[in-house]
């Protein structure tokens, strides 16, 4: 047992050595963990910021005129009077993410008693913008119609006052939630990549015919590569979460970093064994490359980081609970956004370390096979 884990440890020692004379592989750390998580944090946004809207006035009264004047800064640039035929042209050659239309005797209808219609045209290419700004347009629309019939108080003219109180992340900024789930998928992305391209480069090397000779096991390797490279990962994440994330961006985090690096810990097991898992149908960099990449963005896309897993089909739901990423990422918004303790996550941490020795074994049985054949 104990020549087991010295055999580990010198590997792991012999791993991180060589990583630090590739300079493209620290170089790649680095950035993945500073400049991608900030610019990706400040530059992806899902509210709505300075849209651009137009204004076909057919009416020309007080009440439209004020309509327009509604439309301020910071969800919407001022509003724009355009003519009626140039609609088509505007949206066709996307100036405008809406163009709200306001029919002729509008104000009249109103003060009659009757029900005009107006029209607010979308260019929903813009999805995120175009569903929040649409909502925001149609409450400030309807805000105006009822000051200007005298319901000041809005509340009054409805049945029921809703009140809505948002938790968590009460402005709504998504600089909050993109800041973390960034470095979570780069996490995932990082961890198949190094132990993937550990093992490719052994190869290309001709150094694992040296491991061949020397008295270590397969599965010394396999857990010598992982937490040599898993280590790596770990500081670096660590480091991100708390200059980049919480210093430079100004980001709380609520829970506890040392919970979420222990849950992370477990989730580098999974994911580097699934990395050696696709070096190991790989026989050059290259190829594990193109293997890797539509694996780590189907990883992504279905893990909830990106959409809720609410809005995917109920199959999908159940398919995805055996990706240890869709794991990391509820533990992660539990222990990081909502402050959730051991208690409350620990069936997270019992599915990943549950899933991570699944992908463990696959791996080891494939590594062993390489090995047969390279012998």
């Amino acid at each position: 047992m104990l020549r087991a884990l010295g055999n580990i440890w010198h590997l792991g020692v012999k791993e991180l050595r060589s990583l630090r004379t590739d300079p493209i592989l620290i170089g790649l750390i680095l950035y993945t963990f500073t400049v991608a998580v900030y610019s990706v944090s400040t530059g992806v946004r899902f509210e709505v910021e300075r849209a651009a809207v137009a204004i076909v006035d057919e009416d020309r009264s007080g009440l439209s005129r004020r309509i327009a004047d509604a439309v301020q800064e910071p969800y919407f640039r001022p509003s724009q009077l355009i003519a009626a035929d140039a609609i088509d042209r505007v949206m066709d050659d996307g100036v405008y993410v809406f163009v709200l239309e306001i029919p002729p005797r509008f104000e009249a209808d109103l003060l009659a008693g009757r029900q005009p219609a107006l029209q607010i045209n979308i260019d929903a290419t813009a999805m995120a913008t175009a569903g929040n700004g649409a909502t925001y347009l149609t409450s400030i629309i309807s805000a105006e119609i009822l000051t200007w019939l005298g319901r000041s108080d809005a509340a009054k003219a409805l049945p029921a006052n809703v009140v809505v109180r948002a938790r968590f992340n009460p402005n709504g900024q998504s600089a909050w939630f993109m800041a973390v789930m960034q470095v979570i998928n780069n996490i995932t992305m990082l961890a198949v990549i190094l132990t993937g391209a550990a093992l490719i480069r052994e190869r290309e090397h001709g150094t694992v015919e040296h491991l061949l000779v020397m008295p270590v096991a397969p599965v010394e390797i396999m857990l010598a590569k992982i937490w040599a490279n898993g280590l790596v990962i770990l500081v670096a994440a660590s480091l991100s979460l708390s200059l980049v994330v919480q210093w430079l961006l100004g980001i709380p985090i609520a829970g506890s970093i040392s919970l979420f690096i222990l849950g992370a810990a477990i989730y580098m097991f999974s994911v580097a064994a699934l990395g050696i898992l696709i070096a190991t149908f790989s026989g050059s960099m290259p190829q594990f490359g193109l293997l890797s990449m539509p694996i780590l963005i189907v990883l992504n896309l279905l893990s909830g980081s990106t959409t809720p897993l609410e809005s995917m089909p109920g199959w999908l739901q159940i398919a995805v609970q055996l990706s240890p990423a869709t794991q990391f990422v509820a533990f992660s918004q539990g222990v990081l956004y909502r402050g959730a303790g051991l208690e409350i996550a620990w069936p997270y941490l019992l599915s990943l370390a549950g899933i991570g020795v699944g992908y463990f074994l696959i791996a080891l049985l494939r590594f062993k096979r390489m090995l047969a054949q390279i012998n």
